[in-house]
């Protein structure tokens, strides 16, 4: 589905409050971004239940219903006792693109309509279907003309500053709310064309659920364990990390300001690789494109930033060279580059 604008949370929800009650919204996404939960959101706050149909696992009779004889003699179909309820509801109709042509096909008339045979939807609820994209790796399927062309679409994307909102106020483990805080870009990845765990806001919300069970003594050992089963690779060994300087006192901040030096022990390299990336992170967030009219604040970090760079230098040349190699997460401004680059030899040979 090719769909120019993108929402993010607190906007789809503006969608769904305006829309989804008048017309029925498709919402498209990548694999757990939160496309569920937010529709079971929005019903629970218009005090409508959510009933969740599984597209991926339905038949075409479990929409249309099965037919039964009448005393008359005639047939008609009963409706499945899940969708033909009596007060207002919200559908929805989850992986509604993963289900066969046929299936599509039965929900024709329940999405345009709100009609399953003579059974009509009741008078104020709502029908919302969802879906991943090709380009995710998830199971989809062509969805027709004719059943598009039924429904308001949507594209949803993660926003850190929403699902970090919604964190603080749903119980999500600490050390995931300050590291997202620290390394947003780490939210959600694009899934991989291998099979392998990846980071999203569900995979997340898993590992918080995780620390929660093994509480504050987990080991080295079962935090690795952890990690691994639920983000993508490289995530996973930052995280650890962040756990790991946490544990060692170790503050980006104090070493930024000069009251803690970079980490120096052998032992402390995955959390000096951590600390690295968020340094890295935090000057491309705070330093402009441009080096023209700088204000006092700014020249100072720069100022700073280059001997931290430098002192890195002396730990490890290839952990100070990958702050200033190409990223597409955070991209460093090109003056401050040609500054470090000439200012610190060592660490200009990744950047030829």
């Amino acid at each position: 589905m090719n769909i120019p604008i993108t929402v993010n949370q607190t906007q789809l929800y503006d969608v769904l409050i305006n829309i989804a009650v008048v017309r029925p919204v498709f919402i498209w996404g990548a694999p757990g971004i939160g496309k569920s939960s937010i529709v079971e959101q929005f019903a629970a706050e218009l005090g409508l239940p959510c009933v969740s149909l599984l597209g991926s696992q339905l038949a075409p009779e479990d929409i249309i219903g099965v037919p039964r004889i009448t005393k008359d003699g005639k047939s008609e179909f009963c409706p499945p006792r899940m969708i033909a309820r009596e007060q207002p509801y919200c559908l929805f109709l989850d992986e509604l693109n993963a289900c066969s042509q046929e299936v599509q096909k039965a929900f024709y008339s329940l999405i345009h309509d709100r009609r399953i045979g003579e059974y009509f939807l009741p008078k104020d609820s709502i029908v919302i279907g969802a879906g991943n994209r090709a380009q995710d790796n998830a199971i989809v399927r062509p969805m027709s003309s004719a059943l598009i062309n039924r429904m308001f679409h949507v594209e949803l994307v993660a926003s850190h500053r929403d699902w970090l909102k919604w964190a603080k106020n749903n119980g999500i483990h600490p050390h995931v709310i300050e590291y997202l805080g620290l390394r947003p870009d780490h939210l959600w990845m694009q899934p991989p064309k291998t099979e392998e765990p990846f980071s999203t806001p569900r995979s997340w919300h898993m590992l918080s659920d995780a620390l929660h069970g093994f509480g504050d003594d987990i080991s080295k050992e079962q935090l690795e364990v952890l990690c691994s089963g639920c983000l993508s690779p490289n995530h996973a060994v930052q995280f650890r990390a962040f756990v790991k300087q946490i544990r060692n006192r170790y503050a980006l901040a104090k070493i930024i300001s000069g009251d803690q030096q970079w980490p120096r022990e052998p032992a402390d390299r995955d959390a000096l690789y951590f600390l690295a990336q968020s340094f890295r992170a935090q000057i491309a967030k705070e330093l402009p494109v441009s080096n023209e009219n700088l204000s006092v604040s700014v020249h100072t970090l720069s100022t700073r930033a280059k001997e931290l760079l430098s002192q890195l230098a002396n730990i490890s040349v290839e952990i100070a060279q990958m702050v200033v190699a190409a990223d597409e997460g955070s991209k460093l401004p090109d003056w401050f580059l040609v500054e470090a680059v000439r200012d610190i030899p060592r660490i200009a040979a990744r950047n030829k």
